[in-house]
């Protein structure tokens, strides 16, 4: 037997569902709007100024003239001294961070794996503590530390390595690569503890009861499981180093410039239009780095399972 349309079993009145209220669907979004209205003003207004000055020029008197070319983007692509800078500034990049990594690793392995859970707290504690710092006066310490007459090169020469002060670890390549090692460290070890503290161990044993050296149970059990730890570390450490400037300012002196020290000193002479175009660029660079690292970062890879 059928029941009149709008009746339930008992002759209740069903009650049809009416449209959704507008104000609740605006309710939803209200915790939104003002990170909505912080990304516009800091990041989304200020690429899209960036993105006009950088197809204008500069006239001689250092004034923005509103012409239309793309010649700001050529000049980074011939001019050897910039397309060098930047290729250097990748590699110094991929330098730090390969070296991050080959410490970071082993360094929260033994971590997680041999150290008592009160004490691994002790030692992440040890490691994000140079936060609590500024970061001008940690590289003005490795400043001091790595300079002529800084505790390094006294240390060399009281055991007899050198027989008078050296520069070979300040202003130039060497030092920045140190003190880039040294800030984004802290950086790579949470990211891998974050992935090794979810990983069982005992996957290994039972990999080398069936046969797998300790370097293959490595290869193919623990680095495919701990892959969002590893490419997480990468964006912490590639990334930022590309925006670099500070570090290679104080410690690498003339030498040790890296591409954002360009863009700098673009501003700097008035040179908004070519320095905007840089800056352009290397943002592109940037989101293109971002979107390769996403394909290979599963959101089932972060998210921690029950």
């Amino acid at each position: 037997m059928s029941l009149p349309s709008g009746v339930g079993l008992k002759g209740v009145p069903l009650v049809q569902p009416g449209p959704a209220a507008p104000s609740r669907g605006l309710g939803r979004l209200a915790p939104a709007v003002p990170g909505a209205i912080a990304l516009f003003l800091l990041f989304l207004a200020p690429m899209a100024f960036m993105l006009v000055f950088s197809f204008w020029r500069t006239d001689v008197d250092f004034n923005l003239v509103p012409d239309w070319n793309i010649n700001n983007y050529t000049k980074f692509f011939t001019v050897p001294t910039y397309l060098r800078t930047f290729l250097k500034t990748m590699l110094m990049a991929a330098a730090v961070t390969a070296a991050g990594l080959a410490a970071a690793l082993p360094f929260c392995y033994f971590l997680v794996r041999y150290v008592s859970r009160r004490r691994q707290r002790l030692v992440l504690l040890a490691v994000i503590v140079p936060f609590w710092t500024s970061y001008l006066l940690r590289v003005y310490a490795w400043q001091a530390i790595l300079g002529e007459r800084g505790a390094l090169n006294q240390a060399l020469q009281a055991i007899g390595i050198l027989d008078e002060p050296s520069r070979l670890f300040v202003y130039n390549d060497i030092g920045v690569f140190i003190v880039l090692v040294y800030v984004y460290f802290p950086f790579a070890a949470l990211a891998l503890y974050a992935a090794l503290e979810k990983f069982d161990f005992s996957q290994l044993h039972a990999a080398q009861d069936l046969g797998a050296r300790p370097d293959q149970a490595f290869r193919h059990i623990l680095v495919p499981q701990i892959r969002s730890g590893i490419i997480t570390a990468c964006i912490f450490m590639f990334i930022p180093i590309l925006g670099e400037f500070l570090t290679p300012t104080l410690v690498g002196g003339v030498q040790g410039s890296l591409i954002a020290n360009l863009v700098v000193n673009f501003f700097r002479g008035a040179q908004i239009a070519q320095g905007a175009a840089f800056a352009i660029i290397i943002a592109v660079f940037v989101t293109a780095l971002l979107v390769v690292f996403r394909k290979y970062l599963r959101i089932e890879d972060v998210v921690a399972r029950e």
